[in-house]
Order: C-alpha cells, then sequence, then structure tokens
C-alpha cells in the first residue's frame, strides 16, 4: 500500500513507497497526518514544486463489502488510441453496517409498539410525516452510500484523484428464481441479463459446496437432479468440482453425504466433516435475495452522489 503525502499547504500529492516515507520522516522533512489509512505532510514542498500524474478511483459496490481501488494512469506513449496502464497504489475494502443498522430500528420499533400496548405513554397518532421524498433509501441501504462517498472523499483529500469509475452492477432477480421464464410472464420481472453463474460463486464463496475445495474449475450443479424432476430456479442450483459433481450423479444430498467415500476422503483432507457441511448445503440454499436487491437499491443514488464530485 502506498503512502498518501500532502504537501506544506495541506494540497495532495502524488502518493509514495512506504520507504520513501520512513525516509523522510527520519529526516525531518515530514510530519504524520494520519494513521489508517497512513498519510504524511511534507515541510519544504508544495503543489507547485512536484509533478503529478492522473490517477483514477474505481469502486465495486456491494452489499456487505465495497472494494475502492487507487491507481495510477500510464498513457501509451507508441498509440494514443490504446487505453491507459493502471498500477494500483492502494487497495481498501470498506465492511458496510446494513444489518446492524436494520436491527437497531427493528429494536426501537419493538419498544415503540411495547409503549403503545401496555398503555406506558399515550400520544396521538401522526399521519403527516410518513410521505418519502423522492428518491428515499431505507436507512440500512442510504448508509452504504453515504460510507462509500465519505471515503471517496477522503481519498481525493489525500490524493490527487482525476478521474472517478463505478461498476454499475445489476441483478436480475426473475432470472435468478427462474432462468426459463420468458415472454409476457419476463413483464412482471425487474431487470434482464444477469448471469447466474456469477451469483452462485458469489453465493458459495467460489469453493466446491460439497467438499470445500477452492482454486478448482467449478461446474454448476442441480441439488435435485433433473431426472428427479428438480428444476433450474437458483434456489436448486450450487457450484461444485468435477469430482463431486460426477460423483454426486442424481443422488439426494443425504445419500450423498453418507455413502460417498471420496467425498468423506475429500472433507478430511480439508479438515471438515460431512454432518456440518451437508448442515451448511442445507442451510445456504434457503438464503434470500436480499443482498442482490440492496445492490440493485443503492447502485444509482451511488452513482448521482459521485457525480456530485465534479469529477469525471
Amino acid at each position: 500500500m502506498a503512502v498518501f503525502v500532502l504537501g506544506k499547504n495541506k494540497q495532495p500529492l502524488m502518493p509514495c513507497s512506504e520507504k520513501r516515507a520512513r525516509l523522510l520522516l527520519e529526516r525531518g522533512r515530514a510530519v504524520v497526518v494520519n494513521l489508517t489509512p497512513f498519510v504524511i505532510r511534507l515541510r519544504d514542498r508544495c503543489l507547485s514544486d512536484c509533478a503529478l500524474q492522473p490517477t483514477l478511483l474505481a469502486a465495486d459496490p456491494g452489499s456487505k463489502e465495497t472494494g475502492l481501488a487507487l491507481m495510477r494512469l500510464e498513457e501509451n506513449a507508441t498509440d494514443e488510441h490504446a487505453p491507459a496502464t493502471r498500477h494500483v497504489l492502494c487497495l481498501f475494502q470498506l465492511v458496510h453496517r446494513g444489518f446492524q443498522i436494520r436491527q437497531a430500528l427493528e429494536q426501537r420499533a419493538g419498544f415503540r409498539r411495547r409503549r403503545r400496548s401496555k398503555n406506558l405513554r399515550y400520544r396521538q397518532p401522526r399521519f403527516d410525516n410518513r410521505t418519502k421524498p423522492k428518491g428515499w433509501l431505507a436507512p440500512s441501504l442510504q448508509h452504504r452510500v453515504d460510507t462509500t462517498m465519505a471515503w471517496v472523499d477522503k481519498l481525493c483529500r489525500w490524493a490527487p484523484v482525476t478521474h472517478l469509475s463505478m461498476e454499475l452492477v445489476r441483478f436480475d432477480l426473475q432470472k435468478m428464481e427462474n432462468p426459463e421464464i420468458s415472454g409476457t410472464e419476463y413483464q412482471q420481472g425487474t431487470l434482464l441479463g444477469y448471469e447466474v453463474r456469477e451469483y452462485l460463486l458469489e453465493k458459495w464463496g467460489r469453493e466446491c459446496a460439497y467438499c470445500g475445495t477452492g482454486d478448482t474449475p467449478l461446474e454448476i450443479e442441480h441439488v435435485v437432479a433433473k431426472s428427479r424432476d428438480g428444476s433450474s430456479r437458483v434456489s436448486n442450483l450450487t457450484v461444485a468440482c468435477h469430482d463431486c459433481n460426477i460423483a454426486k450423479d442424481n443422488q439426494s444430498l443425504a445419500d450423498f453425504f453418507a455413502t460417498d467415500k471420496g467425498l468423506k476422503r475429500r472433507l478430511k483432507a480439508n479438515g471438515l466433516s460431512a454432518e456440518v457441511r451437508l448442515e451448511r448445503v442445507q442451510r445456504q440454499l434457503k438464503l434470500p435475495l436480499r443482498d442482490a436487491a440492496a445492490v440493485n437499491a443503492t447502485r444509482w443514488a451511488l452513482y448521482g452522489s459521485l457525480k456530485t464530485t465534479g469529477l469525471p
């Protein structure tokens, strides 16, 4: 991770390496401004004394975490139409608190219900403050936009950011629930074009759902086989390594975990037990699409907030 550098007038300069920052501090040419992330301020140089390069701040928003990357752009000297080479300076992983906020709001609502039902306090019903403004987001969703923008503002103060980039991800909830939906039935859906494979890889942690093996090619697997009238809905799909996919065939989950010796051998090699792994698979299959809906709800709000910075 590069070290952020400010000029003596607190204007952002190009980040430097950790070694260079240590030498500047030892020689008394810089002072520490912030610890996490590490920011220093030079005592003897300002913005006019330094040459800046174009930098890009990229964001990959998610429901539980958002990734931020600060990159230096280097233009291609031989071909001006070729895309600029990106050199990563810093990487950040911002963990959101949406679940905790929702839990606190539900607890507060429970306290209100108790006060009313127990007649602990009487208050006239109010209806004038029930309308929500246009673009309103629930607090558990709005905080994702606010915290991301707060870190974008910090990084723009600490680094000479010239460009912003954001992945406008879209989740097709209809296709995820029923990949075979089409025609008039699909008109009741929301979005188009989300690939189920990427959702399954994210849902199952990019590892085999059965034996827990990672860093291996994964295949889409029907938990209840199609030969046993299993559907292609995302709730019946998982990802498995080739060995587990072949070995399971059209068996039920319980029979596969109880009888297959190859699976038990792979589980033992990964330090897992068949009973715990079976319970995890059954629990994971019932996970709702809450995270996909959260990203869908906040993507345009975050995009609009980034545009207010005035950066391209």
